[in-house]
């Protein structure tokens, strides 16, 4: 195999787990309520705030240790951004579930500029950034090339997925779980049989704030720097990644995201990365002409 496309596509699972973690919050939002909500986005670029917030706390206090470090800004990180997730719930979608379905899309957008002018007034508006954490590089010679992953990526690897795998498992296996799996299937259905279906609606922006948060995290360290302006793009590539594998498929978003950035990673590689985004947008048309309901996500039949 050519190490530049090997190298490429190293880089493109590394930038998709990523997709992915940030894709589980619209694909679990829309799950449940069938709306999406944009400003998750926001809630992404606020943990990459709060990921630098609880690294310069945690050294202050003399905490050196990477371990330690990463594992206290990463737990400071999550639960703060599930706050994050369930006041937007609070706010800009419970006063308006019984509304039209275009007053909580509007409250929404209103909730990411609100989240995105807060960052800018309070943080400044300039780019910010982290200095490396984890140096060093695993380097493998294929051929007359080599390939190349540093640290970081492996972490960034390890992390994501190891998240991915624990949400699935929570979905999947316990109490709480098959009370989400209950909603969303027929949220009518399971108020009448027991259960608080406002908590678990709130819970599930929770978790989805929580996973943008652990992605915030993950990116953050890989690039160092960001602004108030971050979520936006990222957050528009973690939607499409989400219809691309099937809006309301948990797998169906971890499996998008991979796609989209291992897409991503090839075409700036091979062809040009000033269009990348055009290619990952049109890879996105292409799937939903010729499979609407995306990858893994289920057909919708009309009732007649």
């Amino acid at each position: 195999m050519d190490a530049f496309f090997l190298q490429q596509l190293i880089n493109g699972v590394t930038l998709g787990s990523v997709y992915g973690l940030i894709a589980i919050g619209y694909t679990m939002v829309y799950g449940i309520i069938g709306m999406i909500n944009f400003a998750h986005g926001e809630v992404y670029m606020i943990s990459a705030y709060l990921c630098a917030i609880g690294l310069a706390l945690l050294s202050f206090f003399g905490l050196q240790s990477f371990p330690l470090l990463i594992l206290g800004t990463l737990v400071f990180t999550i639960v703060v951004t599930g706050v994050y997730g369930w006041t937007i719930e609070r706010i800009a979608y419970k006063p308006l579930r019984n509304s039209t379905r275009l007053a909580p899309l509007i409250s929404a957008i209103g909730m990411s500029l609100i989240l995105q002018n807060y960052a800018q007034i309070s943080q400044g508006p300039r780019q910010q950034g982290i200095p490396t954490m984890l140096d060093g590089v695993f380097r493998f010679h294929i051929g007359e090339g080599f390939v190349q992953i540093t640290y970081t990526k492996v972490f960034i690897l390890i992390a994501s997925f190891a998240g991915m795998l624990l949400l699935t498992w929570i979905i999947s296996n316990t109490r709480l779980g098959r009370m989400c799996r209950a909603v969303q299937q027929d949220r009518k259905m399971a108020s009448i049989l027991g259960i608080n279906t406002d908590r678990i609606i709130s819970i599930v922006f929770v978790i989805g704030a929580s996973m943008a948060g652990l992605a915030g995290v993950l990116i953050t360290m890989n690039y160092g720097t960001f602004d108030f302006y971050a979520g936006f793009i990222i957050g528009i590539k973690a939607f499409t990644a989400a219809v691309l594998g099937g809006i309301g498929s948990l797998p169906g978003a971890m499996l998008g995201g991979l796609i989209l950035g291992i897409a991503e990673a090839q075409f700036s590689g091979m062809v040009n990365s000033d269009y990348k985004d055009v290619f990952s947008f049109g890879l996105l048309v292409v799937i939903l002409i010729f499979r609407p309901q995306g990858l893994l996500g289920r057909p919708i039949v009309a009732k007649v």
